[in-house]
């Protein structure tokens, strides 16, 4: 087993149905959840695609697998509300669920895309987000909050979020689409110059992964998606001390299934709630 990173503040890893995850400690009391690791089967099989290692999420859950319900991530900003009752069979094309009923367990699943939990102290209410930077660029982290509002009331300065592992600046190099997508998205060029960055930004816990360019290409930058959600948090009314970050980049740790690393061959880490 790779050695686990150091996580940031309020976050913990824990044993979960005798795996490594990580939790964060802030929402725990709200809602039962966490974020696998590559050594869970769903981490070490390309692609992620099996039942089995499916089964082991739901087990951890606490709920029998047809009730561990899942999304078929199309990189938008589209939600599905779940029931314990929704009818079996194709994934429903959306990257945002969210629910209020404890019988049921969301689960996204992330090769480094970022993983959003989200819950209501209040309601009881919770969501699943996956966000890559189309997500990002689309409003992801806006349309699950104002999901939240819409179906159960929440009011944004209740929720509290976790941002689980993702890639991070120190690895993450991207291209002028990727910029431009968000300059057409109407996010101001102060945001843009924080989340664009001219040079990998690594850190004492998050080295950047071999084989970066050791120069910076032209119309090429290093993004910062953590940042952009927990900005986009804030800007639709969470607490700043309520949004919480892991702080760990799924490139520069074996123990977590990186896309960019690997390529094909990752696995997925699943990101998982179910309210208490």
């Amino acid at each position: 087993m790779s050695m686990l990173p150091q996580p940031g503040e309020r976050f913990a890893w824990s044993q979960t149905a005798g795996a490594d995850a990580l939790v964060c400690q802030a929402l725990e009391p709200y809602a039962r959840h966490f974020f696998t690791t590559r050594a869970w089967r769903l981490g070490s099989e390309a692609g992620g695609q099996t039942e089995s290692g499916w089964a082991d999420v739901a087990h951890a859950a606490g709920v029998q697998p047809d009730r561990l319900l899942r999304l078929h991530q199309v990189h938008g900003a589209t939600v599905v509300v779940a029931t314990a009752n929704r009818q079996s069979g194709q994934l429903p094309d959306a990257d945002i669920i969210v629910a209020g009923d404890p019988a049921v367990a969301l689960a996204i699943q992330t090769a480094d895309c970022v993983p959003l939990l989200i819950a209501d102290p209040r309601s009881g209410a919770v969501a699943a987000a996956h966000a890559g930077w189309r997500g990002i660029a689309a409003g992801v982290p806006q349309a699950a909050v104002a999901a939240l509002h819409r179906e159960f009331g929440s009011a944004p300065d209740d929720l509290i979020a976790a941002i689980g592992p993702s890639v991070g600046a120190c690895c993450y190099e991207v291209g002028r689409d990727v910029r431009e997508a968000f300059a057409a998205a109407s996010f101001g060029a102060d945001r843009l110059s924080r989340w664009f960055v001219d040079a990998p930004r690594p850190t004492a816990t998050n080295p950047s992964m071999a084989g970066l360019p050791a120069m910076r290409r032209a119309d090429h930058w290093y993004f910062d998606g953590p940042s952009a959600v927990r900005d986009q948090l804030e800007a639709c009314g969470l607490q700043r001390d309520r949004v919480h970050t892991s702080d760990i980049c799924t490139a520069s740790h074996l123990a977590l299934c990186s896309y960019r690393r690997d390529g094909a061959a990752a696995g997925r880490i699943a990101a998982v709630i179910r309210r208490r």
